[in-house]
């Protein structure tokens, strides 16, 4: 039973822990400009331009500031703003040492710290409030009791975006690189922005909602698909909880035809920042159901229906932009206006732990650890 509550506005626990948040934005950053040529993706470089990066350093570390201050203010017991005074500290020390320009050289392996910070930064402003403010689970707090195991996966995840690239794009290269698709390739890019994009996605997710069905279905499969139901508590860092197997799988099913389609740079760009958007959306725990909107895209209350513990909806709504999609194939659940009561894997014991959880589908089936009486059946 989780004994944590929900953060209150007021006790100066709120601003202390944006403070902390940001200041170790802050000192990330800092890290990574001492180490670029490591610690940064290559084709995300040409977007940093030092002006604005500097700005944008600049009113990150003051508002950490301000939210320590104001945490001070609030609350004298909380030491929260105090530990986020030493971090802003040591990032300006180390940003001082800095040089004005430096070239960066170019590694065959890098880790994504950037892609980490950003990624991480702008998913906070956008989904915590969110969760804070409207939240569908009044009594779920932030930091529940297995925050930290998501946050592992948050952050494993993004670091290897490199080694997840090379594992997805690799196959891709190999198999259809010389298959005479130029012509048909050449007129998908000619189609306007806007239904390029909308095909890109459709094409994704029929190519994802096979794979995600199949993952449900094939019980090897279930295996490692199953660490992502695990979680009880669902929120937008919850989403991130992805076995490495089915993390790279999943985007090779969902990207690949992305490739062999030839679909422009512009369209593929846009098309990650959408997935990458809606699938946090998706997980976040927040009560706003979009209206008649919710018939067209995917939507909380859509996905944390797939989560539900209730047999009734097991293996339902399997998409992941078009619930269409599903009422085609006949997986769609008939929600309503209705919300699961609640989430996870029901009876079944699943370790706790990142290390736990990678290890455990290669050596144990889930539904052997439950008292249902057909697992499978998810």
């Amino acid at each position: 039973m989780n004994q944590n509550k929900r953060l209150k506005i007021g006790e100066g626990k709120i601003s202390g822990y944006i403070s902390i948040f940001l200041a170790i934005i802050c000192f990330g950053t800092t890290i990574c400009a001492y180490y670029p040529e490591y610690l940064t993706t290559a084709d995300f470089r040409a977007l940093y331009k030092p002006g604005y990066v500097k700005w944008a350093f600049l009113i990150v570390l003051t508002l950490s500031f301000a939210f320590a201050l104001t945490s001070f203010i609030l609350s004298k017991k909380t030491k929260l703003g105090f530990y986020a005074i030493i971090l802003i500290a040591a990032s300006i020390f180390l940003a001082n040492g800095l040089p004005e320009y430096q070239e960066i050289d170019s590694k065959r392996f890098t880790i994504g710290m950037d892609w980490l910070l950003l990624d991480i930064l702008i998913s906070a402003v956008i989904f915590i409030p969110m969760e804070l403010f409207l939240p569908k689970r009044l009594t779920q707090t932030k930091f529940h009791e297995e925050w930290r195991t998501d946050l592992v996966y948050f952050i494993i995840s993004h670091l290897l975006i490199q080694v997840t690239g090379i594992l997805v794009q690799l196959p891709a290269v190999l198999a259809f690189s010389n298959i005479g698709l130029s012509g048909f390739q050449e007129w998908i890019q000619g189609i306007w922005f806007i239904p390029q994009l909308l095909l890109a996605l459709l094409v994704s997710d029929l190519f994802q909602y096979t794979g995600h069905y199949f993952f449900h279905k094939i019980p090897y499969l279930w295996r490692f698909h199953s660490v992502h139901h695990s979680t009880k508590d669902i929120d937008w860092l919850a989403g991130s909880r992805t076995h490495f197997v089915d993390l790279i799988v999943v985007r090779a099913v969902s990207f690949l035809p992305l490739y062999v389609f030839g679909f422009s740079p512009a369209v593929f760009t846009t098309y990650i920042v959408i997935v990458s958007f809606q699938a946090v959306l998706a997980h976040s725990n927040t009560r706003i159901n979009f209206g008649l909107l919710r018939y067209v895209f995917v939507t909380p209350q859509y996905h944390h229906w797939h989560h539900s513990d209730d047999p009734k909806a097991y293996d339902k709504n399997f998409a992941i932009h078009f619930p269409f999609i599903d009422m085609l194939f006949g997986t769609y659940y008939p929600m309503g206006t209705t919300w699961p009561e609640s989430t996870g894997l029901g009876d079944v014991k699943f370790p706790k732990g990142f290390a736990r959880q990678f290890v455990f589908p290669f050596t144990k089936n889930p539904a052997e650890n439950n008292e249902i009486e057909n697992p499978s059946e998810r």
